[in-house]
């Protein structure tokens, strides 16, 4: 079986077939030709991989970011930034990349931190004489918390297949999404010492508080999201419902910049999506369901101990896997099909689940900066204007730094694991 699954996935790859296409038909291929089960399994397994009440946070986190992304909850988390950290060298940068942490916590999401952060602030720095290029890959790298921050729909994705607690992986992505965005920080200081970029506005304390008294309702949502989900208030897929309503509250009857034409486009772009998600994560739960009834993960488990000997070596293979295969598909769909292969290996090498997800979400960001399925880098190009070979190229000195997070994480587990281990055990 292993020899028909691993040509036909191949043969489909090099044929450009849709992942979750393939998915289906390479299970169809080995259930057929290697197996006495009856096809109308197919469909069964279809439908239960979708039977899960968590999958229901998928469309509204999604929905979410679509409504503050069009919204003015960007600008105005952009705005209050600028009150904290405007003042110092490179402020205007800096508030980029704490306003894009922020972001990212409140939608979930790397292209839509990108495009609600980049469209206000790359013209920004471009006429406060930032450099051009600096300023496309800041947005473009530091829109990538997005999926690490929590609330994350990767890590969503992740908990299904390697069923493990929503919640406690959401924690653990708090340190290292702090860790990149320090770094990311600590770079742009650098930069802006070296260019002579200084502060470009200060704020008098009558105008700091008017910006905190209409920035405060967006920064109150990822309190109220995540603060309900770790203190057990309400479940995380409760906690996006909560994300969809408060943003809409927000958007109509506050800031009152959302319009129902506005509201038409984000249902319909936000149903194409989820719709486009839930059907990947579906093929691929009975890919791994037909991979696990035929204990391929125990054989791959046995042939990995024979060649790799402990865990951070067996980590680093990984990675570089999961690296090579990001040149072929997307790493979220990749995720999705190797990690419950390596499900069994990871038990063995008692490697915390938890800790490897949120490895495995780094590997993803890093993904979404790299071609040619950098997501990221098409929004860019759809701000500047510019071609692909810019904006990656823009982006290169921070995909180095976050080579450095995504190997500090990797072998300093506690890192990510401190804070679930800390509230949860």
């Amino acid at each position: 079986m292993v020899p028909t699954i691993i040509i036909s996935f191949a043969l489909m790859l090099l044929l450009s077939f849709p992942i979750s296409i393939l998915l289906g038909i390479v299970t169809t291929i080995a259930i057929h030709f290697h197996t006495i089960t009856p096809l109308t399994i197919l469909p069964q397994q279809l439908f239960n991989a979708l039977d899960n009440f968590i999958l229901l946070a998928i469309p509204f986190f999604i929905l979410a970011g679509g409504i503050m992304t069009e919204g003015e909850i960007a600008q105005r988390l952009i705005d209050v930034m600028n009150v904290f950290v405007g003042r110092f060298s490179g402020g205007l940068a800096l508030a980029t990349v704490v306003a894009c942490m922020f972001f990212a916590a409140l939608s979930g999401s790397s292209p839509a931190t990108v495009v609600a952060i980049g469209t206000i602030m790359i013209p920004a720095l471009k006429k406060y004489g930032y450099d051009e290029e600096f300023a496309t890959g800041l947005v473009t790298s530091a829109g990538s918390l997005g999926i690490v921050i929590p609330p994350s729909i990767p890590m969503i994705l992740y908990c299904l297949v390697m069923n493990v607690s929503v919640a406690k992986l959401f924690m653990a992505g708090i340190g290292p999404g702090i860790l990149i965005g320090a770094v990311f920080a600590g770079y742009t200081i650098f930069k802006a010492k070296r260019h002579g970029w200084s502060s470009h506005k200060k704020y008098t304390l009558p105008e700091t508080l008017a910006v905190l008294r209409k920035g405060v309702w967006g920064l109150m949502l990822p309190i109220i999201v995540l603060g309900g989900i770790y203190t057990g208030i309400f479940t995380p897929t409760e906690a996006a419902a909560v994300s969809v309503v408060y943003a809409l509250f927000v958007e109509f009857f506050i800031y009152k910049e959302l319009t129902l034409k506005k509201l038409t486009k984000i249902l319909r772009d936000s149903a194409v999506l989820s719709g486009a998600l839930l059907f990947i994560l579906s093929c691929a739960m009975t890919f791994v369901w037909l991979l696990t009834s035929e204990q391929i993960p125990q054989q791959v488990a046995d042939a990995v101990i024979h060649y790799v000997h402990n865990w951070w070596t067996f980590l680093i293979a990984v990675n570089i896997l999961f690296l090579i295969m990001g040149t072929f598909m997307d790493d979220v769909s990749a995720m999705l099909i190797l990690s419950p292969i390596f499900l069994e290996t990871l038990h063995r090498f008692h490697i915390d689940l938890i800790h490897y997800g949120v490895v495995m979400v780094l590997v993803i960001e890093f993904g979404f900066l790299t071609p040619p399925f950098g997501l990221n880098l098409f929004v860019s190009m759809g701000i500047t204007k510019w071609p692909l070979t810019r904006v990656a190229r823009s982006v290169a000195p921070f995909i180095l730094l976050l080579l450095l997070c995504v190997a500090l994480v990797t072998f300093i587990p506690q890192i990510s694991t401190f804070l679930p281990n800390f509230f949860y055990d």
